[in-house]
């Protein structure tokens, strides 16, 4: 999803909250300014989706919570919050009623890309999500075709890329998860569909 930039006074993280608990509509915060967040594709949100419901299944069980669009992530460091489409926290004060509207610690951020937002995924927004000590594993998933980028952080702090394509297995370290790439594009026009 796209982000649009509003005409607002810049203020704080926490009046932001306030704020937007306010607005019928949702927005990201980047140092004071916010952002209003634009519509998505049924094929964006399908595939979102489906990956959302691998990881839950993979998950259960475990202290790991994994959520959609709805819910914020905060990066402190880069004064910011973002609404990633998909994303896995397993960190205990993420999981308290105090951190309900946002989250500090993920370690898995997956986007879906598209034309509008790609650059500012790839770019300034990964840029940012690397200020969080706790991120592992950052997820590009485009959906015009069958690929995604999948960024890990190695021992040394660098991020190295493994992308997947076509009749590739996608490999999330974060969660400990493998499946198909095919099984992110199940119900879509960009991907054969799944029969098992």
């Amino acid at each position: 999803m796209s982000a649009m930039p509003l005409a607002k006074p810049a203020f704080d993280f926490d009046a932001y909250l306030d704020w937007e608990a306010e607005q019928p509509e949702r927005h990201e915060f980047v140092a004071g300014e916010v952002f209003a967040m634009t519509g998505a594709r049924s094929t964006h949100n399908t595939i979102a989706l489906n990956f959302a419901f691998f990881l839950k299944g993979a998950l259960r069980g475990t202290p790991c919570r994994t959520h959609i669009e709805g819910v914020k992530v905060r990066v402190e460091a880069a004064d910011a919050a973002f609404y990633p489409d998909v994303f896995v926290t397993c960190d205990p004060v993420d999981l308290s009623p105090e951190r309900e509207t946002h989250k500090t610690a993920p370690r898995l951020v997956a986007e879906v890309l598209s034309d509008s937002t790609a650059a500012y995924d790839r770019g300034l927004k990964f840029e940012q999500y690397q200020r969080l000590p706790s991120l592992q594993e950052y997820l590009l998933i485009e959906q015009d075709r069958v690929h995604v980028d999948l960024f890990r952080r190695n021992a040394e702090g660098l991020w190295v890329l493994h992308p997947a394509g076509p009749g590739d297995t996608v490999t999330l370290a974060s969660v400990d998860l493998s499946l198909p790439i095919e099984a992110f594009y199940e119900d879509t026009d960009t991907g054969a569909p799944r029969t098992t």
